[in-house]
């Protein structure tokens, strides 16, 4: 079954475009798919905050050339009001908000936070596109799965996985949607966001110990204990997830590939290795790819304390969805 209204997973046009935003080179490319990325967009940080911002600017960097990295669209307001209470969202637009609320949010409120947060949505709803016409479409940011309704927590203020799911169902587009959160904290605000949608599976594999600590209901919860390894992870995959989407066969594939179940991390307690965290993506990209279920990848969360390796895992997600749906 291959993506409506385009090519199939793995059918390729290729597509000549402009190279990130670093070298401003146009190139021609031997395949079709494209990243979205808000690294350009900032917004004012207290001296040492825990915002990750070098990785956006890394990923971004460490792909261009390998396939455009265009600048991410805005999210227009009207689509985040119909799954995000519009008085909220007004309130956070004009700034009415109150202490309590920004450190549920963990970062202080200004107009460039805000309009980052759109920025990244934008650009997960722009790789919905690109997935639903060539198979694959990838935001180098979002993933935000601790956004409620009229509540914003962990860095999270407009819930994407949420939003192309309502946007996707709504306008007829697909019939089944499966978001497979693979972050290492539950995606409590998508659980939340989705919970009433029979169309929709909400899958979370996180650490049953960690942040949110009040966890929602998702489709499918797979909690896990601390220091979990690359065998173990992956076997949770092929047991549990695998025949969970196989029983769903969804039309469309939210896969939040976090990384911040490597070793190391500082908000983590898993103890995946970077070549554990490239199989499992792997896995992913194969089980959609023979499925013919068009994906997008949205980088959620990943703050290690080797910041190299964050970076290159966030990058990895793309480099193996190339492997992959390019066969190689």
């Amino acid at each position: 079954m291959g993506p409506p209204g385009g090519a199939g997973v793995g059918q390729r046009t290729g597509r000549r475009g402009r190279v990130g935003q670093t070298g401003g080179v146009t190139a021609d490319f031997s395949h079709p798919f494209r990243a979205y990325s808000p690294a350009e967009f900032e917004f004012p940080l207290p001296e040492g905050h825990r915002f990750p911002y070098y990785k956006y600017r890394g990923v971004r960097d460490r792909l261009a050339g390998l396939l455009p990295v265009l600048s991410t669209p805005a999210l227009p307001w009207g689509v985040a009001g119909q799954v995000h209470d519009p008085h909220w969202l007004r309130a956070w637009r004009r700034g009415e908000v109150t202490a309590a609320q920004e450190r549920a949010f963990g970062l202080p409120w200004s107009e460039g936070v805000v309009e980052r947060a759109r920025r990244a949505a934008g650009g997960s709803l722009a790789a919905l596109g690109d997935a639903l016409e060539v198979g694959w479409g990838a935001c180098l940011a979002g993933g935000t799965h601790h956004a409620f309704r009229d509540r914003a927590e962990g860095f999270c203020l407009l819930n994407d996985a949420a939003i192309l799911s309502h946007v996707a169902l709504s306008e007829g587009r697909v019939g089944r949607v499966a978001v497979l959160d693979l972050d290492v904290h539950q995606g409590n605000g998508t659980a939340a966001l989705l919970a009433g949608e029979s169309r929709a599976l909400t899958i979370s594999v996180h650490g049953e110990r960690n942040y949110p600590f009040r966890k929602e209901r998702s489709s499918l919860d797979v909690g896990l204990g601390d220091g979990v390894t690359d065998a173990e992870y992956l076997a949770v995959l092929e047991a549990q997830v695998v025949p969970a989407l196989g029983a769903f066969r969804p039309e469309l594939l939210l896969y939040l590939a976090g990384v911040d179940v490597l070793a190391g991390d500082r908000f983590g307690r898993f103890a995946l290795s970077l070549d554990g965290v490239r199989e499992r993506n792997r896995r992913v990209f194969r089980w959609a790819a023979g499925a013919g279920v068009p994906v997008v990848t949205m980088m959620a969360g990943g703050y290690n304390r080797d910041h190299a390796l964050t970076v290159e895992a966030h990058a990895s997600v793309v480099l193996d969805g190339l492997d992959v749906l390019t066969g190689g």
